[in-house]
């Protein structure tokens, strides 16, 4: 059972949430409605996913998604908000987050984000990935350490650098695993050696320094090559 936490100010919809989810199957380990209520609760119940509002009361969404990845890398932020707009979703990656959903998506899109994100895939709503993905290639384009200091990164199997390949164009883990003919359970797997060998804590990091190497153009050469 999927241990998540709900973060939002405004009782009906933290209340409506956390009720599908909890109808749904998921285990809602604590509810909250500031930042430091969502920091002292996520302290104390150790949630695996935390869906969090960015206009919350206090230090606000994108600083407390900062320090919940900072207290415990293995938790997963996912962004429910009512703001679409670039600045937010970019603050809120930067910060750690690892997927961003608007509060117009459907019940369905909702609770199918939450499990992905649990299983570490960085879900987005539509149109919002390519903004992200954009923005870390304009990051990446501006900055040669990555690829300079690439012969001394830990090396990568052939089957990592593929699967990592295919992370840096945004697919989700189902898509990679039908386009290898892997199961979804061995494209984790791989994806978990590799963040483990990179010494990074998420898909969000992981599509960064995939993008910094390069490993989005089919004709560079990658860690494992």
């Amino acid at each position: 059972m999927i241990r998540v936490m709900v973060v939002d100010d405004h009782p009906m919809w933290r209340d409506a949430v956390a009720r599908d989810l909890r109808e749904a199957g998921f285990e809602v380990v604590a509810e909250a409605a500031t930042s430091e209520e969502a920091l002292r609760r996520a302290q104390a119940t150790r949630p695996q996913v935390v869906v969090l509002d960015l206009q919350i009361p206090g230090l606000g969404g994108v600083e407390v998604t900062r320090r919940l990845v900072a207290a415990d890398p293995g938790v997963r932020v996912l962004i429910l908000s009512a703001s679409g707009e670039q600045a937010d979703v970019l603050a809120a990656v930067k910060a750690g987050a690892s997927g961003y959903l608007v509060k117009s998506a459907t019940r369905e899109e909702f609770l199918e984000a939450v499990r992905r994100t649990a299983e570490g895939d960085a879900v987005f709503t539509p149109g919002l990935a390519g903004l992200v993905l954009g923005e870390f290639r304009r990051l990446s384009a501006g900055d040669g350490s990555a690829r300079n200091a690439e012969p001394a990164a830990p090396r990568l199997t052939e089957r990592e650098t593929e699967v990592l390949r295919l992370v840096a164009k945004g697919l989700s883990y189902k898509d990679i695993a039908e386009r290898l003919v892997l199961s979804h359970r061995t494209v984790q797997n791989h994806v978990q050696n590799t963040l483990r060998k990179l010494q990074l804590h998420n898909r969000v990091e992981l599509v960064r320094y995939a993008l910094q190497a390069g490993l989005d153009d089919d004709t560079g050469d990658g860690p494992g090559s």
